[in-house]
């Protein structure tokens, strides 16, 4: 178990956090990144911000050369899925059979830490994958994707912070408690980020619905199984996710 050092801000945190929630090739000092832990959660919402801005670029350059909308919205949706790993996804399958599919906490929890798919899951990853094309289908052809993908990229990934923050540990082992839970002002940082960026990108109803959204997936981790885990994080960004792009789609339709 690593000491974990609570400074607020640290010049390794952000390459940690590459490092944490993608695939992207990131250069990180490992002993560094270990011993700062959760204190470096306050630079997931930056997380999504990078993820947002290459998603967008890649956009506009399909976009240039004449790729309709919907195969590009089919595109981006396979490159966030491989730049996050699927890591995300595989939160919201896990979650989603656990949470249903068991009887009491220690069942959900076993559930949830089996690597099989249920039905729960693969319904919930398929849902998923489809609300999100068809959203992207209408914010790349309203050309709205840009703010959109930052705006959107940020928010749901410090919605992954506030649960971090504020429920304990449903177990004891695993990815969410091995990082760790964050410190307050570290949770505010991410908040303050993310909301930074919605209302940058004009679009400060994304915080409203994501809030309401993290503050439904923390109310129902809490009945189901007494806490969060790194599932349950996972699902969260999903959710809130999903949910702001639809919100930005009634926006500008």
């Amino acid at each position: 178990m690593y000491k974990h050092d609570n400074a607020l801000i640290d010049r390794v945190d952000l390459p940690a956090a590459l490092g944490l929630l993608t695939r992207l090739p990131i250069t990180v000092d490992g002993t560094r990144a270990m011993d700062r832990g959760a204190a470096s959660a306050w630079a997931y919402p930056l997380v999504g911000v990078v993820l947002g801005v290459i998603l967008a670029s890649a956009t506009a350059l399909m976009l240039a050369i004449g790729i309709p909308s919907g195969i590009v919205a089919g595109l981006i949706l396979a490159g966030a899925v491989v730049m996050t790993g699927a890591m995300h996804e595989d939160g919201l399958a896990d979650s989603a059979d656990g949470l249903w599919g068991g009887w009491d906490k220690t069942r959900r929890l076993e559930i949830m830490k089996d690597s099989h798919i249920g039905v729960y899951g693969v319904c919930a990853v398929a849902l998923a994958l489809l609300l999100r094309w068809l959203t992207l289908v209408v914010i790349i052809s309203m050309g709205a994707y840009w703010v959109a993908f930052i705006a959107v990229g940020a928010v749901s990934r410090a919605s992954m912070v506030a649960v971090m923050a504020t429920l304990p540990n449903a177990r004891t082992g695993g990815l969410s408690q091995s990082v760790g839970r964050p410190a307050q002002a570290t949770a505010w940082l991410a908040l303050a980020i993310a909301v930074g960026f919605a209302l940058l990108c004009g679009y400060p109803w994304v915080i409203v619905i994501a809030a309401a959204f993290t503050l439904g997936c923390m109310a129902i981790a809490r009945a189901k199984i007494g806490g969060q885990t790194g599932d349950i994080l996972g699902a969260t960004q999903q959710v809130t996710e999903i949910t702001s792009l639809i919100a930005i789609v009634v926006m500008i339709t």
